[in-house]
């Protein structure tokens, strides 16, 4: 065999520049990059030093052979034309990895057959003696990659995949991956920070694994000083003498690293559930005396090593995945933003996200930013020097003032200042809540809608109930470029607190976009959590996190206070009743009896605790069923009736599926029929499209009052419903 290799070192996704610089410092010649990998040459002691000391390689290949490939048969006869008696023993096991496709070879799975058949004929002594497959824990795993007709065939040096270095058995929900997490620090200037004595803190740690990876690096202890097995222990070319050198040399590196003062680095994680899995990995990463771990929520962090020390902050906040993170993780962010600057001035500060967008609401300009990829999704990591010149707050020009005439910049205490746009909607808003307030106040108004598309870039409603601001982002049309509405988005959200004078806690979001199949009726979350409001005297429960709907349809306000007015002494009927807002409404207006009909039994229940809520549920009679199956079975009579449809239902509850518009006609003739002598009917629904058909004005007295169930907040759109008033024909 050679005294010198060509070796391929495999790495995720944009740390082949990284890996190039790191490669050729542990001795790697000619070398190069290429995607996702990096190739060059080098004696067999390079080979294993690439394998202890690389914090950035997945795989550390040993090439055999290249040849081309212009079919099967080609490929068969390239890997037999291999002396593999000088690599794996016959009794020995054996994996394949296979990767590429061409020459008539698109199946990995085949590809990967023809290689291990042409390696076991190769080896099949006349006894019958040949290796065997395992998977698993092989004595020689092989790794061949087809690409543009050419083979390249090598021997897997690693074993297992390098960046699973031994220390991480327990992990969080979404771990870096130890060699991404090194790549970051690297970027981030951690080697120099630690020569230099500097302190490193993790806000939100996790399982620790950025804590451990600096501490290696810190500590000079090679990456992969405690595996055990490699993928060249049982290679028949191993050379354990070269082995045991680099290996006893590593170990006498980590310990004098050891031996020395430790750096401060310290984690703090809000979930308890992390700590002791955190800090059981770094115990066994052999770092219990360099690495210290807390918990410790977000707002209060503030890293405090001694003699005013700085260092590097680095983090990787969640980027979130669900539709209504966007409010919370923007917080989030701006909160993070907040803590750097108050608690942590002249430190540097490295941010790896996947919503770069969301690191520009931090209130600090980044001077460096670099692509990175986490798997599949594109990443960057923003880097900051947090100097008051950098802070991008409304104090910003006090602090460069105060800084330039060389006096102490005062505590960071502003949020991360508005955009241009977030500053024009958080004027619009105040705006509003200056009308509307007024009026809510002086009509005992808790709950009311804000503000609806008033500007069309911002296609937002925004309700307030109470101190509490629920926001539904209406779904933008295709044409609109994603990254621009994400980003007005977050100029809203970053808005609405500062507009409000609310806590950003209290800002929920959802978005809000035509409902298909059973979508519907998922729920969005299961916090469980119901707030108490008031309204004409009831007192109403809403929900404002576990569906798209509230549980209160603020539109409705003025026809559910006239039901109240209307409804004493009278036989109530609410058809398709929601959560019986309308109801608890009547039998506060003194209703003899009332009778409420939907289809889902969550709602009913909901229904059942704003009832009793008021005190009322003796008289009141609940029932879970088909709106129009039950009108055609019920032979009731109710002198007022409330009916307000959805657009489109499909239960799986129901037979068929309810349309309003194809269907409104037999909805009201089957509802007029159980309406007694002078009694009144009243239908609103809220499709924009709707048209009443005029046969039933043939047939009953009717009457359009949509304009009299509209309030003020909801007067700028007044296609938000409509509605009308039936009575039988005198």
């Amino acid at each position: 065999m050679s005294d010198r290799y060509e070796l391929i070192l495999t790495c995720p996704k944009s740390l082949e520049g990284l890996l190039l610089e790191e490669a050729t410092g542990l001795g790697l010649e000619e070398a190069r990059e290429q995607t996702a990998a990096v190739r060059g040459f080098a004696a067999i002691e390079v080979g294993y030093r690439l394998c202890l000391w690389s914090r950035l390689a997945n795989r550390v290949l040993l090439v055999l052979r290249r040849f081309p490939v212009s079919n099967a048969e080609d490929l068969y006869q390239g890997v037999l034309a291999v002396d593999w008696a000088e690599h794996l023993d016959p009794a020995g096991t054996l994996a394949v990895e296979f990767s590429g496709h061409g020459a008539g070879i698109d199946n990995t799975h085949f590809g990967a057959l023809k290689v291990k058949d042409a390696i076991v004929d190769k080896l099949r002594t006349p006894a019958g003696t040949r290796p065997s497959i395992d998977k698993v824990d092989p004595h020689l795993r092989v790794h061949l990659r087809l690409d543009k007709g050419e083979a390249v065939l090598s021997l897997d040096l690693s074993g297992h995949s390098l960046h699973q270095r031994g220390y991480r058995l327990q992990q969080g929900a979404a771990p870096l991956k130890e060699n991404l997490a090194a790549a970051i620090l690297i970027r981030a200037g951690w080697p120099r920070i630690a020569a230099e004595g500097g302190a490193l803190a993790d806000p939100m740690c996790g399982v620790g694994t950025f804590l451990v990876e600096a501490a290696m690096i810190a500590t000079d202890m090679a990456p992969n000083l405690k595996r055990e097995r490699w993928g060249f222990s049982n290679w028949l070319g191993h050379v354990p003498a070269i082995w045991k050198k680099l290996h006893a040399e590593a170990e006498e590196r980590a310990a004098a690293g050891l031996a020395k003062p430790p750096l401060w680095i310290r984690g703090y994680e809000a979930d308890p559930r992390l700590i002791q899995p955190a800090r059981n990995n770094i115990e066994r990463a052999g770092l219990g005396e360099w690495v210290k771990l807390y918990q410790g929520e977000l707002a209060t962090f503030e890293p405090r090593p001694d003699k005013n020390q700085t260092g590097l902050i680095v983090s990787n906040p969640p980027y979130g995945e669900r539709l209504g993170d966007e409010a919370s993780l923007l917080y989030l962010y701006q909160n993070l933003g907040e803590r750097l600057r108050q608690s942590c001035l002249n430190w540097e500060a490295a941010v790896f996200t996947g919503a770069p967008e969301l690191g520009k609401r931090m209130g600090l300009r980044s001077h460096k930013q670099y692509s990175f990829w986490n798997g599949a999704l594109p990443c960057k990591l923003l880097l900051f020097k947090v100097l008051p010149e950098q802070f991008v707050t409304g104090e910003r020009s006090e602090r460069r003032q105060a800084s330039e005439e060389g006096a102490a910049a005062p505590v960071a205490s502003e949020p991360a200042r508005l955009s241009e746009g977030g500053q024009m909607f958080a004027n619009r808003l105040q705006k509003n809540l200056k009308t509307l307030g007024k009026w809510a106040k002086k009509a005992g108004i808790e709950c009311y809608r804000l503000y609806d598309a008033d500007m069309p870039e911002y296609a937002l409603a925004i309700d307030l109930y109470r101190d509490w601001v629920h926001v539904q982002e209406y779904a933008p049309p295709r044409s609109i470029d994603p990254d621009r509405a994400q980003a007005r988005l977050l100029d809203a959200l970053a808005a609405i607190p500062v507009a409000l004078g609310i806590s950003p806690d209290k800002v929920v979001i959802k978005r809000r976009e035509r409902q298909s199949g059973t979508k519907q009726y998922e729920r969005q979350a299961s916090q469980g959590q119901f707030m108490e409001v008031s309204e004409g005297g009831v007192r109403l429960l809403v929900n404002l996190t576990d569906y798209l709907d509230t549980g209160l349809f603020l539109d409705h306000r003025p026809l559910r206070l006239r039901i109240q007015k209307e409804a004493a002494g009278k036989r109530f009927l609410n058809l398709f009743c929601y959560t019986a807002t309308a109801t608890v409404h009547a039998a506060k207006g003194g209703a003899r009896s009332t009778t409420s009909i939907d289809l889902s039994k969550t709602y009913l229940d909901w229904a059942r605790r704003n009832l009793a809520l008021n005190g009322y549920s003796d008289k009141q009679k609940l029932e879970q069923g088909d709106v129009m199956a039950w009108l055609e079975a019920d032979r009731g009579e109710y002198d007022l009736v409330f009916i307000d449809p959805p657009t489109f239902s499909n239960s799986k509850r129901m037979e068929g599926v309810f349309d309003v518009q194809r269907d409104h006609v037999r909805l009201l003739d089957l509802a007029m029929a159980r309406l007694g002598k002078g009694g009144v009917l009243y239908f609103s629904n809220n499709f924009r499209k709707f048209q009443l058909d005029e046969g039933l004005a043939e047939r009953y007295a009717v009457e359009e009052i949509s304009a009299q169930t509209v309030d003020q907040d909801f007067a700028r759109n007044s296609k938000i419903h409509r509605a009308w008033r039936l009575t039988a024909k005198i």
